[in-house]
């Protein structure tokens, strides 16, 4: 018999080690030679830091007003700033592996197979979100995700940027994201290491994971990538 406070499935550790699994492989690879990722750490750092603490401030006042909250089951019981440490140590594993799956894309692929579909797959973003948002205005989080996506790919669509990379890196990125969202909403689990308030949104969930969760990913990496690319050029 395990003793209560040694690790497993169930264990206080669970989204602690989901972090760091998730982090593990993309900092190692960080250091190919061919095409090193490392070296670009001062600026990714700093664009990490600036977009993440707006999310965390999001994530702190949806907390506050119940939107979402975590099963304390799960948590090593560290805080920092009245947030779990795990809950912080997401905003910079999940950034750093996702934006590191773009950097790749740099190398590994030599034409973009959504050359010519990025600016339709950017309108149909934007009349899907701004929909939901004026059907949904009196849920938070369906609300803010798809008000604050709206805005971002309007803003994009008036600079005439390219979206396509960002739109094959995410579809990349998403592989992972349903693993690790999966096990954090309740997947292969118990119960769900994060908790949501269904009236705060659509109720609509792939598996266990809340439909808005995929675009809130999109947009937190979506920020991160725009401001890298900008100060990397």
């Amino acid at each position: 018999m395990c003793h209560e406070n040694s690790f497993n499935v169930n264990g206080k550790y669970l989204y602690l080690t989901i972090d760091l699994l998730t982090l593990f492989v993309p900092l190692l690879a960080s250091f190919y030679p061919k095409h090193a990722f490392f070296k670009n750490w001062p600026s990714l750092f700093k664009r990490i830091a600036i977009v993440g603490l707006f999310f965390l401030v999001w994530d702190a006042y949806f907390i506050h007003i119940g939107v979402w909250g975590f099963n304390e089951r799960y948590l090593s019981g560290i805080k920092v700033f009245n947030l779990p440490l795990e809950e912080v140590l997401f905003f910079i594993c999940i950034p750093y592996s996702s934006v590191f799956v773009y950097f790749s894309m740099e190398y590994l692929l030599k034409k973009n197979p959504l050359e010519k579909l990025h600016k339709l797959i950017t309108h149909f973003l934007l009349t899907f979100s701004t929909v939901v948002f004026v059907m949904h205005y009196d849920k938070w989080y369906s609300a803010s995700i798809f008000g604050l996506l709206a805005l971002y790919l309007l803003f994009h669509l008036y600079r005439k940027t390219y979206l396509g990379r960002h739109y094959v890196s995410y579809t990349i990125t998403l592989v992972f994201f349903f693993i690790v969202n999966g096990i954090l909403t309740g997947s292969f689990i118990e119960e769900p290491v994060v908790w949501y308030n269904n009236t705060e949104n659509l109720g609509i969930r792939m598996g266990t994971i809340p439909f808005e969760d995929a675009f809130y990913g999109f947009l937190l990496i979506s920020a991160i990538i725009d401001w890298f690319d900008y100060f990397r050029k």
